[in-house]
């Protein structure tokens, strides 16, 4: 029978009935049986084992239902994840779940308390509509872990109330978690907090040492890193160029990375793909390039600006596994904030593609803008002397004569076919600095060097240019320069080669050096300041910070 029912275990509640008629014995042959004398018994013995049916009499039925249910019930708050119990009129805990009995005597001390209170708020309410409603308290402990508290009061059927029911949520992480996110959200307002005045009387060089001090503190003070680089994409040349960098090795300023998503690392990879990447294991990662001494994991998010990626944020740690996914969400909230720092400070302008057309353009319309100006004017005051023939006659030759001026500095500002080279030569200027002064130009972009020296040949300067490091090094062997103008990353030589080459050939040799980009790998502009540099310039400038640096520069050289 016990086969063909399926069932094996029985729990019998002992009843006088089933003692008197032999049931028991009956069931013994087909049931693995337990027999139990009181209601208190069966519910502990289920507590303790599973029965696949239970034997009661009609009038212990009921109890025992109710029992099982409360039984039932206590079992399941015992296993969800929040603490819950049931405190008295005087503070006491009556009954806790097995997640609130593992919490800290400190921890149950303030819920007694805070229940109390909602004891007495819960009294002064008379019982009816809205009585039941719970209230939501906080516990705050001096080691900052923190607790939500739900409170509901728990009345009888007369309405008075009897005690509090509390739920008590461990939101200690979730705390952190939220105060972490508004310490970023602060420092990436502070990030972008200018005084727009000052900012003004900066220049780009002074720009970015602001932006990379408030980088290096938002980073140690609110995100802990003490080892991390902010690369920069370089839309032309798909080249990754590093502008600020803090705690990594001198050997991970040497790669060549550009955006893609093989061998390139995974700077490159994240630049490609607009993903954030987190290297759990760099020992058994293959896009993983060495930048930090024994790091052992990485984290790098992309810097977006308008949904234009435009670099990567890259961390390091030494511990393997350093970064979770919850890293992973600040260091691109914190990214988005470093992308839009460099927007409003007018950083982005680097990006070496557009530095070409910005430089002449900005000599273009220093030069043309007051044209523009007379041309506007002339043609006002025609309208106002109608039937002054020659008047008119006079102001329409001034319009003429304009006209062909600006067209002549738009063929200048916007190279013909032919190269900048096809241009007549410009007229002599009289400049008692400049005039007379043998001067090189080395920069690896073609029109810039073109245009600086087209600017310098008027006023009599002797110019040569060269097009890499190598080109200037060779030139400055061959013969001695008043002063020396040269971008401080070039295939051949770096910044700080070409000043030393142009001090070694002669001490009294003024040196500009110039940068596109913020960032000096080579520490060129830091070594050279230590050893006399001149000045340095950053991408664009205007024909006016052009010519003064020069004749400082020169100036310096002669002790006037």
């Amino acid at each position: 029978m016990a086969e063909q029912t399926g069932l094996r275990k029985l729990l019998v509640l002992r009843g006088p009935a089933r003692e008197a008629e032999g049931t028991l014995d009956f069931l013994r042959e087909h049931f693995d049986v337990l027999v139990v004398r009181e209601l208190d018994g069966a519910l502990e013995a289920m507590r303790e084992h599973h029965f696949d049916a239970v034997l009661a009499e009609t009038c212990d039925f009921l109890p025992l239902e109710r029992g099982i249910v409360t039984q039932q019930a206590s079992v399941a708050l015992d296993t969800i994840g929040d603490g819950v119990g049931i405190v008295g009129s005087g503070g006491e805990l009556v009954w806790t779940n097995r997640r609130l009995r593992q919490y800290r005597p400190e921890v149950l001390d303030a819920l007694r308390k805070q229940c109390a209170q909602a004891y007495e708020q819960f009294a002064a309410e008379s019982a009816g509509k809205g009585s039941e409603r719970g209230r939501r308290f906080s516990l705050v402990l001096e080691d900052g872990t923190y607790f939500e508290v739900l409170c509901s009061p728990v009345r009888d059927r007369a309405g008075v109330l009897r005690q509090v029911a509390a739920v008590v949520v461990d939101a200690t992480h979730h705390r952190r978690q939220q105060m972490k996110l508004n310490a970023i959200d602060r420092a990436g307002r502070e990030l972008v907090r200018l005084d727009f005045e000052a900012l003004s009387k900066r220049d780009a060089l002074q720009r970015l040492a602001l932006l990379q001090e408030r980088i290096l503190s938002c980073s140690r003070e609110v995100l802990h890193y003490q080892h991390f680089a902010v690369l920069l994409l370089d839309e032309r040349t798909n080249r990754l160029e590093t502008i600020v960098s803090e705690g990594l090795d001198e050997t991970a300023q040497k790669y060549e990375l550009f955006a893609g998503t093989e061998n390139n690392g995974i700077c490159g990879y994240v630049v490609a793909t607009g993903r954030s990447y987190v290297c759990g294991d760099t020992r058994s990662d293959p896009r993983y390039l060495p930048g930090m001494r024994d790091a052992r994991s990485s984290l790098t998010v992309p810097l977006r600006l308008h949904d234009k990626i435009i670099g990567v944020l890259n961390v390091e740690s030494d511990a393997k596994g350093a970064f979770s996914e919850e890293d992973r969400q600040f260091a691109e909230i914190f990214a988005n904030h470093v992308a839009l720092a460099m927007h409003v400070l007018n950083l982005l302008v680097f990006e070496r593609h557009t530095t070409r057309t910005q430089l002449t353009g900005c000599m273009g319309a220093e030069i043309a803008g007051p044209i523009n100006d007379i041309i506007t004017e002339a043609g006002e005051l025609m309208e106002d002397y109608v039937g002054v023939d020659d008047l008119r006659k006079r102001l329409n030759a001034l319009i003429d004569h304009a006209t062909s001026v600006r067209k002549t500095i738009r063929q200048w500002t916007e190279p013909p076919a032919g190269g900048v080279l096809d241009r007549p030569a410009p007229p002599v200027r009289k400049d008692p600095v400049l005039t007379g002064k043998k001067i090189l130009i080395a920069d690896d972009e073609e029109l810039i060097r073109n245009t600086i020296r087209d600017v310098l040949v008027p006023y009599g300067c002797q110019v040569d240019t060269a097009a890499d490091g190598r080109e200037a090094l060779k030139k400055m062997a061959a013969g001695r320069y008043d002063l020396v103008l040269s971008d401080i990353k070039m295939p051949g030589a770096n910044g700080y080669e070409i000043f030393a080459a142009a001090r070694a050939a002669d001490a009294s040799t003024a040196v500009v050096l110039i940068t596109g980009f913020g960032y000096d790998p080579h520490h060129s502009i830091v070594k050279a300041n230590r050893e006399g540099l001149s000045a340095v310039m950053m991408k664009p400038f205007k024909v006016n910070q052009l010519l003064e640096e020069c004749r400082n520069a020169l100036a310096k050289k002669s002790g006037e």
